[in-house]
């Protein structure tokens, strides 16, 4: 088991003003117990105001990114790498899906799958980011996150995704029927608003519920997990699972339990740490689980 710093700080909460808009803001402070991880994609937008030493970041297979003023990672469905070049000294936000325009003002579609130095995609993160080194706290985060009411095509997206997290298998051109518009319509629509297609996102909050159902601590029954969640072919599962993650079942598997207590466990995470990945991933192809 790897070592974190007993003085790591973390602190999470959903803000009351924007929540239709911004599914958490958090603080982060400390050592973490490895030299970097993969973090899943969620369809969120997420941005990270940096007040300590460097953080190295890369999104899917895109250039890095190294920043310590913060950065920006627009909604993506690869695993974003995240690699902290000392202590974490940070504050960030977390988007819903439909949250990127109405939280930074940007077109979700400006930043799909990059990784972006944040003051200059946000300008107000300038400002906030001197309050913060003055005296940081949430409530500055929340108070410049507050949005005005959401129009039509927000709200049916923001329906949409709502169903999707309800039930990620269900087709799509019956979810576009349920709100009264075309496949055609609502592919576009979400797109625009989201960054990424319905499609997409349905195969994100499939994973994102599956990784959420394990138990890295107990045997898992990949096949049977796989077929709860719509998967009946193993290797579509496990390319979608790869896409998803950087990582095949086993090595995510592993990852996990040689970095985290089982408190500490994090779906979606995937610390670089002292186990062989590769030897793990070799056994896959022989044969082995997931």
């Amino acid at each position: 088991m790897v070592r974190w710093d007993v003085d790591f700080v973390f602190e999470t909460r959903s803000p009351s003003a924007s929540g239709r808009f911004v599914e958490s803001i958090w603080y982060a402070r400390g050592r973490i117990g490895y030299r970097r991880e993969r973090i899943a994609p969620t369809g969120s937008t997420v941005a990270v105001i940096v007040l300590g030493d460097p953080i190295r970041v890369v999104a899917g297979d895109g250039p890095e990114l190294v920043t310590d003023t913060g950065f920006l990672i627009g909604p993506h469905d690869r695993p974003v790498l995240n690699e902290p070049l000392g202590e974490t000294h940070c504050y960030g936000v977390v988007t819903t899906a439909v949250g990127c325009r109405a939280s930074f003002g940007l077109r979700p579609a400006s930043v799909r799958g990059k990784v972006v130095e944040l003051l200059t995609a946000w300008p107000a993160a300038t400002a906030l980011r001197t309050a913060l080194l003055a005296d940081g706290t949430l409530d500055l985060v929340e108070k410049v996150l507050a949005a005005g009411p959401p129009g039509p095509a927000l709200l049916r997206c923001e329906a949409a995704v709502r169903a999707l997290e309800a039930d990620p298998v269900q087709p799509i051109a019956g979810l576009a029927a349920g709100l009264g518009v075309s496949h055609g319509h609502l592919d576009r629509e979400f797109t625009e608003m989201v960054g990424l297609s319905p499609r997409i996102v349905s195969r994100i909050m499939r994973l994102r519920a599956l990784l959420a159902a394990i138990d890295v601590y107990a045997s898992v029954d990949w096949p049977a997990l796989a077929a709860a969640y719509g998967w009946f072919d193993q290797s579509h599962f496990i390319r979608d699972f790869r896409r998803h993650t950087g990582v095949s079942p086993s090595a995510y598997v592993a990852a996990q339990r040689a970095a985290f207590t089982p408190d500490q466990a994090a779906p979606g995470f995937v610390p670089e740490v002292d186990v062989d990945v590769k030897s793990v991933q070799d056994a896959d192809r022989a044969g082995g689980p997931g």
